[in-house]
């Protein structure tokens, strides 16, 4: 009897070793995960991870994205899928913040075994979640984080699975500032910047720059943190300065508010922005009137004429009954972007899609056609939009 039990056990452990090979990840030479199941050949499903802002203060960004990604999804399956198989998505939620980015991305990988992540949104979660994807050698293709540190890391090196499928700060920070001085013919501004986040800071920076060595002067710097509600002492301030413009990268919950309260205090000047006000919150919070003279640079308009776009406003608006925003239709686009990869790869093998990522060169997306440069982030157009009465109205198209 004992020795039939320890056989028993013995035998049990060899299936248990087996099992846990069979389902667990094989770091290679450089890190790689080989992902097992169903997502490799001969599988019936190609799962794909979503890490995305679902819930705190960047909450719209988050659900907008991922509701943009289950529609691609859900016409990618429709239309056959990946090499014969359907994707599955695993949904991750941040939390809109970094530290819950990195923990989400590790399970993913480890205990859900996607062979590719999109998101996060915002630059501060992207940022976080890198070099876990380059550790386990899964790609990562962020939607909208802009933050110049989202692809490389603190030493410039370029992250070897992190993509992007949005234009970047130093790009956004230029065509800002080109518009301050060239359209609005500011000589003057006074940047109020989000000292809590990555991409706030990246953005004012670059803004400043590029304004100061196309002639223009900066009166002033105020800085404020994540939801901080009150901006009448900055205000004050700003008003005694007297710019032309006021600068103002940050998320649309603590623009909005400063909008309002610019205007309750009189201060009717053009204020201008980055990609983060795309959020229906911004109009909701601060008021149609209130935005009046107010302008952003961002990655997409749903008044493009590209074709892509106008099927696929219509797609969204069939199933949503609401109009997309561009850093929902950002998401879209990376999800096509890593269903092309896949098929161009010939294989849910992590590393293949990496590469095919690598070598893309004019994916045709709803935002433009994307072409990666040696930091893999996309060579395109953007967009300025400015309010007018509450509604988005395209104002120009920069090219790259």
């Amino acid at each position: 009897m004992k020795g039939k039990k320890l056989w028993s056990l013995v035998l049990a452990g060899a299936l248990l070793a087996s099992g846990l090979s069979g389902c667990g990840t094989q770091a290679g030479k450089e890190g790689e995960q080989k992902q097992s199941g169903d997502n490799q050949a001969g599988g019936g499903e190609i799962l794909i991870g979503t890490n995305f802002e679902m819930t705190g203060n960047a909450a719209s960004y988050g659900q907008g994205s991922v509701k943009n990604i289950r529609l691609a999804i859900e016409e990618i399956n429709a239309a056959g899928g990946v090499l014969g198989k359907k994707i599955r998505l695993v949904e991750g939620d941040n939390k809109s913040e970094p530290s819950e980015s990195a923990n989400v991305t590790t399970k993913l990988i480890t205990q859900d075994k996607v062979v590719a992540i999109i998101g996060p949104a915002a630059s501060s979660n992207a940022i976080a979640a890198a070099p876990i994807c380059d550790q386990f050698g899964i790609p990562l293709v962020p939607s909208s984080a802009t933050a110049s540190g989202v692809t490389v890391d603190k030493d410039g090196k370029t992250h070897p699975y992190v993509f992007r499928t949005c234009m970047i700060n130093p790009f956004q920070g230029k065509v800002g500032a080109a518009f301050a001085i060239d359209t609005l013919k500011a000589k003057t501004a006074v940047i109020v910047v989000d000292n809590s986040t990555d991409y706030s800071k990246d953005l004012a920076a670059e803004f400043e720059k590029n304004f100061i060595e196309k002639g223009g002067k900066i009166l002033g710097k105020e800085a404020y943190l994540a939801k901080d509600t009150d901006f009448r002492a900055i205000l004050t301030k700003i008003k005694q300065m007297n710019p032309d413009i006021i600068y103002l990268p940050g998320y649309y919950n603590e623009s909005a508010l400063f909008i309002k309260q610019a205007r309750e205090l009189g201060l009717n000047l053009p204020i201008v922005g980055g990609d983060a006000w795309d959020s229906p919150t911004l109009v909701e919070v601060a008021g149609a009137k209130a935005l009046n003279n107010t302008f952003f640079t961002n990655h997409y308009s749903i008044e493009s004429q590209n074709e892509l776009s106008k099927k696929y406003v219509e797609a969204y608006q069939k199933k949503y009954g609401e109009l997309p925003d561009a850093i929902g239709a950002m998401a879209y686009d990376a999800a096509y972007l890593v269903a092309d990869a896949i098929k161009r790869a010939g294989s849910a093998d992590p590393k293949a899609i990496r590469d095919a990522l690598e070598a893309t060169k004019d994916f045709k997306g709803i935002s433009g056609t994307i072409t990666f440069d040696d930091k893999h982030n996309p060579i395109k157009s953007a967009f300025i939009i400015e309010f007018v009465d509450g509604k988005q109205k395209l104002k120009t198209i920069v090219e790259p």
